[in-house]
């Protein structure tokens, strides 16, 4: 499978998206591993999961033209990085997609998730009362999957693990479209930082992504 869908940003910044379509194998043999990749991958159950982890690494070697080995690693907060690359990456992935974007002057963050009605029963956990409050009925499954994947994009894009949705990183009102942007902002006592999110529906699937910081 090729890339499904690909957009770009500016100069330096671009995502895109693929389709998970081949076998765990055929992904395998698109990819150049270390010692220490193999074994995790060989952990890995086959599964989603599996193929998720496969799909991600493809699409990036897609993304930068190479067939050549990328070392690319996670950080103490789990971020992702390259180490020997001039860029900033964020990988996501949800059934049958895997989600890249990639930077060379700014941190970025992406998230892809597939809608389900099932995001209404978690809405309180990630959502204040006065962001539940702007929610449009008509819109409101789709709407929340914006809000989660917006968060979590910005999430992501900040790079530390001790953040809360729900506590930490506050939307402002927007109104609902298949594809648009809204304001965030991430405030802890020693950081206080203001995103502006882009978001769109992919088929049933919603995408938040966003470019931080130099």
């Amino acid at each position: 499978m090729a890339i499904a869908y690909r957009q770009r940003i500016d100069d330096d910044t671009e995502f895109a998206l693929w389709k998970i379509e081949e076998e765990a194998n055929d992904l395998y043999n698109q990819l150049q591993l270390d010692e220490q990749e193999k074994a995790y991958v060989e952990k890995l159950s086959n599964g989603k999961r599996h193929l998720h982890w496969l799909g991600t690494r493809v699409l990036l070697r897609k993304m930068l033209h190479t067939d050549e080995y990328i070392d690319c690693k996670v950080d103490a907060h789990g971020k992702p990085y390259l180490v020997n690359l001039p860029y900033h990456i964020s990988l996501s992935h949800s059934f049958d997609y895997a989600a890249v974007m990639i930077s060379k002057t700014h941190k970025v963050g992406i998230d892809i998730e597939q809608i389900k009605e099932k995001v209404e029963r978690i809405a309180g956990k990630f959502m204040q009362a006065d962001e539940l409050a702007f929610i449009e009925e008509q819109h409101r499954i789709e709407q929340l999957y914006v809000c989660w994947c917006a968060k979590e994009a910005v999430y992501k894009c900040n790079g530390e693990k001790e953040v809360s949705f729900a506590d930490n990183i506050f939307l402002d009102p927007f109104n609902f479209e298949t594809k648009g942007q809204l304001s965030a902002h991430l405030h802890k006592i020693d950081i206080s930082l203001d995103y502006t999110v882009n978001y769109m529906q992919y088929e049933d699937y919603m995408i938040g992504y966003v470019k931080g910081q130099m």
